[in-house]
């Protein structure tokens, strides 16, 4: 959708959205469609890394979607979703607080989302992560682990498919970095000009890639 807010749609029809963000609380800065315009979205399931306004905008959402802002695991909709605890900073949280990684499972695939993760994971957090298929991994620095610091999680975690998020352009203003010094001396990165990309567990590329992919909103 935009900045850290995926819509992941599994084979069976249930909706899982990650990280609502609020372009109200941002303003000049967050220009991404807000995520009431029409027709609006019903997801089945919500997960809320942190309470940041750019990430927790749940109140905005149609329907009655199961809200997962814990760490504990559970099975919502398809969906088994395991909490990973994490921060927001370098220093255990006392910049910017706590953040959660979610690992969501859904027909064997594995998807792992960072939140707004602000340091590169401990042993055991990496163990707690598991294997995953595919990731989605902040890239964009000053809130958030930086280009350099992404690429060292990014080898920590060994997903097949990457998916990049939470950096500046031309609807995210922060002042941030782009997602090129991420990219950059990479193999297997692609843009293919869409928003929207299906993966399962047969057709995971044989080598890793990295798709930039296009805001929905």
């Amino acid at each position: 959708m935009g900045h850290s807010c995926f819509l992941i749609t599994s084979a069976s029809g249930s909706t899982l959205l990650t990280d609502p963000y609020d372009v109200s609380a941002y303003t000049g800065t967050l220009l991404y469609q807000p995520l009431d315009a029409s027709p609006g979205i019903a997801p089945d399931v919500v997960t809320v890394s942190h309470g940041h306004s750019d990430h927790a905008n749940v109140e905005v959402l149609t329907g009655t979607p199961e809200i997962v802002k814990e760490s504990m695991n559970r099975l919502a909709a398809s969906f088994s979703i395991n909490g990973v605890e994490s921060y927001h900073d370098i220093e255990h949280g006392a910049l910017r607080g706590k953040n959660i990684i979610f690992t969501i499972q859904s027909e064997g695939l594995r998807v792992c989302h960072l939140g707004d993760l602000g340091h590169e994971l401990e042993p055991a957090q990496v163990e707690a992560i598991g294997e995953i298929d595919v990731l989605l991994i902040p890239v964009g620095g000053v809130f958030t682990i930086d280009a350099e610091e992404a690429t060292r999680v990014w080898r920590q975690l060994s997903p097949q498919v990457t998916i990049p998020m939470h950096y500046r352009n031309d609807k995210c203003l922060f002042n941030i970095d782009s997602v090129d010094k991420f990219t950059a001396g990479k193999q297997g990165v692609e843009f293919p000009g869409t928003s929207e990309i299906e993966v399962s567990k047969e057709n995971l590329p044989v080598s890793p890639k990295i798709f930039v992919l296009e805001h929905e909103n």
